[in-house]
């Protein structure tokens, strides 16, 4: 199972940004997917996270300003942002617990590569 994240980029403070993250290979289904990301010396914290039944919770700094939404048809889940901030710049990693096949026991967690924002003010 790999994780294939994109959409990072440089943006004007204020600006937009949708990231994806497409789960490929034996991927039976997916249960939890979320977005993380890392500044520079800082740890990788929670952005947002969204289950099976649509159900999501955020990071207090992401509430009112990102959206994470998911479309199991294509093992995606994406990561809508506006209005960004300076402090928004990091990388960003999306995870995803994979059940790899109908008699796997239970579900594995994968991380993608990570894709760099940059917000400039």
């Amino acid at each position: 199972v790999q994780l294939q994240a994109s959409g990072g980029g440089l943006v004007q403070a204020g600006g937009s940004l949708r990231l994806s993250c497409v789960a490929s290979g034996s991927v039976f289904s997916i249960g939890y997917m979320g977005w993380y990301r890392q500044a520079p010396m800082k740890q990788r914290e929670l952005v947002a996270g969204i289950v099976r039944s649509g159900s999501t919770n955020y990071a207090d700094f992401a509430k009112g300003r990102f959206a994470i939404s998911r479309d199991d048809a294509k093992n995606t889940v994406y990561l809508q942002m506006n209005s960004l901030k300076p402090e928004d710049t990091a990388v960003y990693y999306c995870r995803a617990e994979v059940r790899r096949s109908a008699i796997a026991l239970g579900e594995e967690n994968y991380w993608g590569q990570g894709t760099q924002v940059t917000v400039s003010s």
